[in-house]
């Protein structure tokens, strides 16, 4: 968690802390920490003297931030359980500037990469069949933006949530299954029950196969062998980390596949090199593709609140800054190391679609948005103070050297 945040501020350096604050709630031990670290007095942390507060009183909890910090506070939740993120997100996204980071960072990460996998498969999203093992806050979040994404593409709501099945720890979600959530009903189905997810997968035959329950190796060789019999390019995302609880590994989707599968991971692998001789280098999908830029291009606009929409526009262009010399290695994500380039085009992407839309807050309008949003940012790169120092060339040593000899 300390990560995240820090994390956070690393990738998009916002210049003026005042303007608005990102804030994260957690725990004492977290906050005690960034505070014993001097990290707490720079961030808009609050320490809960009891945690329940936030579960069971969130309202106060919010008024409370809101009225310290006023409308330009961003409130980022995280690592809440499926029933309260989803409670939470609900009751407050359409009343104060807030994200839960599990559902609407994951999903988007997510379709990023299926997005860039089908410049790969070279067919459409809404002619995928999805099939989640694992269907928590990640799955749903993940389902939610492949149906929005679906609709933008033409296909109609409800035909697009009949192309996405879930399964979880019960077996797959079907209509009439006893003490489904409100949120798993939306994408339960008219079919018998079944439990066996090597049955499932031979009984849907996914084109796309996501991974989000943290079940270590649930993508036997039997699944893998199925997709690859179904599909020409079977896409398996292994999302799950770390890597001990991962459904797969990089190396056996490639291998039992030869080669086919588009494969990504939620935890990083290292390169995997065919019988062929070709060497395929596997995408980590990580939420930090995404919380940097969204965040940024809030702040940089002053959006009130932050839509769903948002983090479809996300996913587009993290998919948009793969390039094909990366998806020809079954790369699906660009490098890390251009986050702050990939977090900026995210933020700038943000900050045109608000105008256009007219949900800034931030006037007058800027002229040239790259500009502006580069102006909400700051280099961590300090010019060098101290004086260059020269070594004395080795032939005048040799020359003292007998001198003082």
């Amino acid at each position: 968690m300390t990560y995240n945040f820090c994390f956070l501020e690393a990738c998009l350096q916002t210049r003026e802390l005042e303007k608005k604050i990102a804030l994260h709630i957690y725990t004492k031990h977290l906050v005690r920490t960034l505070k014993e670290n001097k990290i707490f007095p720079y961030y808009g942390l609050i320490l809960m003297p009891d945690f329940k507060i936030l579960l069971h009183e969130p309202l106060l909890t919010l008024i409370f931030l809101f009225h310290r910090y006023g409308m330009n506070c961003l409130i980022q939740f995280e690592d809440f359980a499926n029933v309260n993120a989803f409670r939470l997100l609900n009751k407050y996204r359409n009343k104060y500037c807030t994200f839960n980071d599990d559902i609407q960072g994951t999903a988007s990460v997510a379709v990023a990469g299926l997005l860039a996998a089908l410049r790969i498969t070279k067919n459409k999203l809404s002619d995928q069949t999805v099939l989640f093992q694992g269907a928590g806050e990640a799955a749903l979040g993940i389902a939610h933006l492949i149906v929005m994404a679906m609709e933008k593409e033409g296909l109609p709501k409800e035909k697009a949530i009949k192309k996405i099945w879930l399964v979880d720890s019960k077996g797959l979600i079907v209509k009439g299954r006893a003490s489904l959530t409100q949120e798993k009903k939306e994408f339960a189905h008219e079919h018998e029950e079944m439990k066996n997810l090597e049955a499932i997968v031979q009984k849907i035959k996914p084109t796309a196969l996501i991974g989000v329950a943290a079940i270590g190796g649930a993508f036997s060789e039997q699944i893998l062998k199925d997709m690859a019999a179904f599909n020409e390019r079977p896409i398996i995302f292994a999302l799950s980390n770390p890597t001990s609880k991962a459904e797969c590994s990089a190396e056996q989707c490639y291998k039992i596949s030869k080669g086919r599968a588009v494969f990504a991971s939620g935890s990083p692998f290292d390169p995997v090199t065919l019988p062929n001789g070709r060497t395929l280098y596997p995408g980590q999908g990580n939420n930090s593709y995404v919380f940097p830029g969204v965040a940024l291009g809030v702040v940089a606009c002053g959006l009130r609140h932050i839509t769903d929409k948002i983090f479809l526009t996300t996913a587009e262009v993290i998919s948009q800054q793969v390039s094909d010399e990366h998806l020809e290695e079954g790369r699906l994500y660009p490098p890390l190391n251009t986050i702050r380039d990939v977090s900026l085009k995210i933020a700038i992407k943000i900050v045109n679609d608000a105008y256009q839309e007219k949900t800034a807050t931030v006037y007058p309008e800027p002229q040239n948005k790259e500009a502006f949003v580069r102006a909400q940012m700051y280099s961590t790169d300090y010019d060098q103070i101290l004086p260059d120092c020269y070594s004395w060339p080795e032939e005048v040593q040799k020359i003292q050297t007998r001198a003082d000899d």
